[in-house]
């Protein structure tokens, strides 16, 4: 199907129980890599402890991310565009419980593969952050003309994983994933009910 504007192909629409079947499956996928990945690599998961401060940081993380990518999506225009596709793509056929699923899945399962995982396995350090932030963003790879929500992605990945390194807590990026997630699909929501 080709949009009239347009000579590059358009995905059909998917149901709500599509978006939630595909979000579960990609998470357990998520899941079960970063299991396997600590049943045969000696790598230790990143540590998790809950606390006051732990929370707070990482929803102010997320609050932060949240807010620059409302100042992205004012100036930058490929990223508007890219991020109205993917959104409507994901969240128009979600009714507003369903956000939670779109908060809590990808922040848990994404954070434990790419932060909790695989940045320890490659490396606490540059080299760790730099793979684990370009694989998150390929992630979110939806389409070739998406390329700048990929970007996006990877600046995001990059630093949710500094995060993880300067707290050495898995927690902080999950919170902030998880605050991103809920706080950028309710005002979607909400932008999209406006007139």
């Amino acid at each position: 199907m080709a949009n009239s504007n347009s000579n590059e192909p358009q995905m059909e629409p998917l149901s709500r129980v599509q978006i939630l079947v595909a979000m579960g499956v990609t998470a357990l996928v998520l899941l079960l890599i970063a299991r396997f990945w600590l049943l045969f690599d000696s790598v230790a998961l990143l540590s998790v402890s809950f606390s006051a401060e732990i929370l707070l940081v990482g929803m102010g993380i997320g609050l932060g991310i949240t807010g620059a990518s409302a100042i992205a999506y004012q100036v930058w225009p490929s990223y508007r565009k890219s991020a109205d596709v993917y959104l409507k793509m994901v969240l128009q056929p979600l009714v507003w419980t369903d956000l939670i699923w779109m908060g809590l899945l990808p922040g848990l399962s994404e954070e434990l593969l790419f932060r909790g995982v695989m940045l320890p396995a490659i490396g606490m350090d540059t080299n760790g952050l730099v793979f684990s932030s370009l694989c998150f963003g390929v992630l979110h790879l939806s389409g070739l003309q998406q390329w700048s929500y990929v970007v996006w992605a990877t600046v995001i990945g990059f630093i949710l994983g500094i995060s993880a390194l300067l707290s050495g807590n898995l927690l902080v990026p999950i919170i902030a994933h998880i605050t991103t997630n809920l706080l950028a699909s309710f005002v979607w929501k909400v932008r999209s009910k406006s007139p």
